[in-house]
């Protein structure tokens, strides 16, 4: 076969097939072959031996936080730190922005703030807040991938939870059109009950928000999808008292998928630092026999996906050293690859799983289709790693909008090289290339 403009050739790839050695022929951006070798074209690009082929991973789950909030975090600092990782489309979140993105004016201000600024492609979600049921149809309609809610107070005043009335009332409007509804679960009336977080103290957060929260509030997710039949899609399970539920719903048939964080994977709530709020999160790291349960379940699929749940915020809100006052979220959109391969190798898992949990089960959740693999008709979105390469993480050479994250100092393995976006390099220094995404789009 000839007439690509493009051959690249790997001596290993990760395929749907698995790991192969390839030559992947690329056309208009896209992937138009993927053969053994022999592939010709105007420009052949050859992988160092040390170095693997993979999708372009897919990131659902990114607060970029533009506009309203960009001194915490915007598009061209967050698409160039996703570009850096191996990234090649994420979704934005619907909050922590002003405004949120919880009707379709609001999705135009989001798109005109991503304007051509972005190094990846970016799509949106929609929000589902209290007296918005109105406007859930005209997001969907007008491009966005599914619709967020909370159960508990979302950490902005602006983007208020739903009551699990409010979630069944969304759940039946989204399931009129196939919409799917994406949860913060955790349970407020439980919080509410817990000791208070304050001081320097992991310990003490941990016990602020206990993972029967999560049980609970996870629990009452399946009786609305039962109630409704529409998909639900849990986000961020950091507690292994969730797995149970999420199996039984999977047995019974019923829609609900469910991800999990490089940091429940990688942290061990014992061996966090006094003081180390850059590791705050909600829900929170626990335990290392919890963080093994699910491995476990990713291995079963009772866990589908893997995102990072980058969520950034100013240093002064982050680095308070105590828990009860510092911000909740985890900066690691460049480091969630090299994060989840560090410990998925430890534990006996290949690349090919991490693909499957970072590439190609993310895309499958939303409905790019022509995302997450490295297969005919598939965008020519690439990421190049070394995956026996190290590194110890340098806040200073991260390009989120502010050095701060829990992995400083961590080695950590797997480099990426290099990231392909339709079929050509991302070089951070030229005007970027990454295009604004709707749902349902080629």
């Amino acid at each position: 076969m000839s007439g690509f403009e493009v051959v690249v050739r790997a001596a290993r790839a990760i395929t749907p097939e698995g790991e192969r050695s390839v030559d992947v022929g690329i056309r208009d951006g896209r992937i138009a072959a993927v053969e053994p070798g022999g592939l010709t074209g105007d420009r052949l690009v050859v992988l160092a031996a040390d170095e693997v082929l993979l999708p372009g991973l897919v990131d659902t789950h990114v607060h970029v936080d533009e506009p309203g909030r960009t001194e915490w975090e915007g598009f061209a600092s967050a698409t160039r730190a996703a570009a850096a990782g191996g990234v090649t489309t994420v979704l934005d979140m619907p909050l922590n922005s002003i405004p949120p993105t919880v009707d379709v004016p609001a999705l135009r201000v989001k798109q005109a703030s991503a304007g051509s600024r972005c190094a990846v492609d970016v799509g949106f979600w929609g929000g589902a807040v209290p007296g918005n049921l109105a406007d859930v149809e005209p997001l969907h309609a007008a491009g966005v991938f599914g619709f967020k809610c909370f159960l508990l107070d979302s950490g902005v005043p602006e983007f208020p939870p739903l009551t699990v009335a409010g979630l069944t009332a969304q759940l039946r409007t989204a399931a009129r059109f196939g919409g799917l509804t994406i949860v913060h679960a955790e349970d407020a009336d439980t919080i509410a009950g817990a000791p208070a977080a304050s001081g320097p103290d992991h310990a003490g957060f941990l016990r602020s928000r206990p993972d029967a929260a999560e049980a609970r509030a996870v629990a009452a997710v399946v009786a609305a999808v039962r109630e409704t039949g529409a998909r639900a899609h849990v986000l961020h399970v950091s507690s292994a008292d969730v797995l149970p539920l999420l199996r039984d719903a999977r047995a019974e048939g019923l829609p609900i998928t469910a991800e999990t964080c490089p940091h429940y994977l990688f942290f061990d709530a014992a061996e966090v630092p006094a003081g180390d709020t850059a590791v705050k999160c909600c829900p929170p790291v626990r335990g290392a026999a919890n963080r093994e349960q699910l491995w476990a379940a990713l291995a079963e699929g009772v866990l589908d996906c893997v995102v990072t749940d980058h969520s950034p915020s100013t240093p002064e809100l982050k680095g308070t050293g105590d828990f009860g006052t510092a911000w909740g979220g985890i900066s690691s959109l460049q480091l969630g690859l090299p994060a989840v391969w560090t410990r998925a190798r430890e534990r006996g898992h290949d690349l090919a799983d991490v693909v499957g949990w970072m590439a190609t089960a993310t895309a499958g959740l939303v409905g790019l289709d022509t995302k997450g693999a490295l297969a005919v008709g598939k965008d020519a979105d690439l990421c190049v790693l070394a995956p026996d390469a190290t590194f110890v993480v340098d806040p200073g050479a991260l390009h989120h909008r502010h050095p701060v994250t829990p992995y400083a100092g961590h080695e950590l393995t797997g480099v990426v090289r290099s990231t392909w976006l339709r079929g050509a390099p991302i070089d951070l220094a030229a005007p970027p290339r990454g295009r604004l995404l709707t749902r349902g789009e080629a």
